[in-house]
């Protein structure tokens, strides 16, 4: 009976270990954990570079619509959703950067976007654009921005950005922070550059992770949260802690009731 008590005494103490070592302590879940300085720091002008495979609306208008009419590409028409199934919507079609960075414009033919901003790319029509038109003015955007979000988040999946200007840490929100089990000080970030894949690793426990050059994310960038130790330590012990609480507690009780 003492060699039973004794086992019983052990387990339980064992599953009571197994559970506070799968929490993950606040140290390992608060960011920017610097102390804080007074002060503010200028963050730098930023703006995403054309990439092949990117979807471009570009719209060329002028006081004479009649002169841009034959450097825009005719809208087309769409069922948006189920609900508009009988409605059709007008759409502006869209370029495609090719793998040379080129795209095919209506009477000016191959020129090469790829590797510019907006503004540059904007500037660059316009002066080709000069030469048939008076004052042309040039509407650029991006139309598949997308990040992926992988890893110890509460929404992880791919989200498209509207406005293209998005940093590492508005790219987390989207998809709803960090779980207590992410790790801060190991997020990384998967970036494709002329054609191979680049990695950067952030610490968010640092406030100077806004200060990384990669701060700011590009067009199709992943990121990816690794798990801690605990949430490595629940996956392996425990799948399902309000069990595991039931169980210590039920062995507990038995304990505690064999020792009476």
């Amino acid at each position: 009976m003492k060699k039973f008590k004794t086992n019983l005494f052990i387990i339980t103490l064992t599953l009571t270990y197994l559970f506070f070592n799968s929490c993950a302590s606040p140290k390992e879940v608060v960011y920017f954990q610097d102390e804080a300085i007074a002060g503010s720091t200028k963050l730098p002008d930023f703006e995403i570079r054309f990439k092949p495979d990117d979807l471009l609306t570009i719209d060329v208008s002028a006081l004479d619509p009649e002169a841009a009419k034959p450097f825009n590409l005719p809208a087309v028409s769409y069922n948006a959703s189920a609900v508009d199934l009988a409605q059709g919507t007008l759409k502006m079609q869209t370029y495609l950067i090719d793998n040379n960075g080129n795209i095919e414009f209506p009477v000016l033919g191959t020129i090469k976007i790829g590797g510019l901003t907006r503004s540059e790319a904007n500037e660059y029509l316009k002066s080709l654009l000069i030469e048939y038109i008076k004052d042309p003015i040039v509407n650029i955007r991006l139309a598949n921005f997308r990040i992926t979000v992988l890893g110890e988040v509460n929404k992880p999946g791919t989200y498209t950005i509207p406005n293209e200007k998005i940093t590492l840490t508005e790219g987390l929100g989207l998809a709803g922070d960090l779980t207590i089990y992410g790790k801060r000080e190991n997020v990384f970030l998967i970036r494709e550059i002329n054609g191979e894949n680049r990695y950067y690793k952030f610490d968010l426990t640092s406030i100077n992770v806004t200060n990384s050059p990669y701060y700011y994310l590009t067009q199709n960038d992943v990121i990816y949260v690794e798990p801690n130790k605990a949430r490595i330590r629940s996956s392996k012990y425990n799948q399902n802690n309000v069990v595991l609480i039931s169980a210590i507690a039920t062995l507990a009780t038995i304990v505690a009731l064999i020792i009476k």
